[in-house]
């Protein structure tokens, strides 16, 4: 696994208290354990009340321990020889270990080609604001009302690609830890601070904060009719980039906490792009800009 780029703040969470390690637990009918676990992958305020996400695949569960998330129960397939990984794994946490039959760990990874190895519950961090600070060279992206969990993952994504220092969802928006938003991230999730806030209120206040802290924050909507070209932005500055709802934009209290909007130069007969592209672009071109 790489290690975090020089100068990017370490994103490990602390530990909570493991569950005692104790024999392994076998399950293998649907039982009440079976029912949570299943509205974990469903459910959005069962996740919520819980604070608790459903872990799928190899590269989102290695990114997962390698951040040092606290994982609260670790699910094995049952019954058939595990791979080196996932022994691995399973001998690197504490937290209760169950042992899954393939055909409900079938139907917890959500795939067609047979059981994965393993499943994690993990714990889900606090949606603290004071995780995000944007600082000079790595930006911060907040999401407007985002309404897909794909877009949504796939700029957590490009977000750790690029070095931002977090990202903040905001007002009604999809869940990043709904399993099609872990799944797109491809694990970046675990790898960056992620925070929701609600409130108009509870967002002004972190902006005054960040403020604060560094009185040249530059606040960068996006829009198609933006005032400045994306490669004339101030991205040397601490930054936080606002990237609007797929279908309306930024909402009117974004655009009005804006400093400046950019824009991205384009061709051809498409009036805009998906925010998820869009948002790579801005901080590839960000990043690029900084280096240069």
């Amino acid at each position: 696994m790489g290690r975090a780029p020089a100068g990017r703040r370490s994103l490990r969470l602390a530990p909570s208290d493991p569950a005692a390690a104790g024999p392994p637990v076998r399950v293998t009918t649907r039982n009440a354990d079976f029912q949570q676990w299943q509205a974990l992958l469903a459910n959005r305020a069962k996740r919520t009340a819980r604070r608790e996400l459903l872990i799928q695949g190899v590269r989102p569960i290695s990114q997962a321990v390698e951040h040092g998330w606290p994982i609260r129960e670790l699910l094995v397939r049952d019954g058939q020889r595990l791979s080196a990984w996932a022994e691995g794994i399973r001998a690197s946490l504490r937290g209760r270990c169950v042992l899954l039959a393939p055909e409900l760990m079938e139907e917890l990874g959500e795939r067609s080609d047979g059981p994965p190895e393993l499943i994690l519950v993990a714990e889900q961090p606090p949606d603290d604001p004071g995780r995000l600070v944007p600082r000079h060279g790595a930006p911060v992206v907040a999401l407007d009302r985002p309404s897909s969990p794909g877009n949504l993952g796939t700029v957590l994504r490009s977000a750790d690609a690029f070095e931002a220092a977090g990202v903040l969802v905001t007002g009604h928006a999809a869940d990043p830890y709904d399993p099609k938003s872990v799944r797109a991230s491809t694990g970046s999730l675990f790898a960056l601070p992620v925070v929701r806030l609600g409130p108009e209120e509870e967002v002004e206040a972190w902006l005054e904060a960040g403020r604060r802290r560094a009185p040249d924050l530059l606040v960068v909507g996006t829009d198609e009719g933006g005032e400045v070209d994306v490669r004339d932005a101030e991205w040397w500055r601490p930054t936080v980039l606002v990237v609007g709802n797929e279908g309306t934009g930024m909402s009117r209290g974004w655009r009005a906490r804006c400093d400046l909007t950019v824009r991205i130069p384009m061709g051809g007969s498409a009036s805009s792009l998906n925010a998820a592209t869009a948002a790579s672009i801005l901080l590839y071109e960000a990043r690029r800009s900084r280096q240069g």
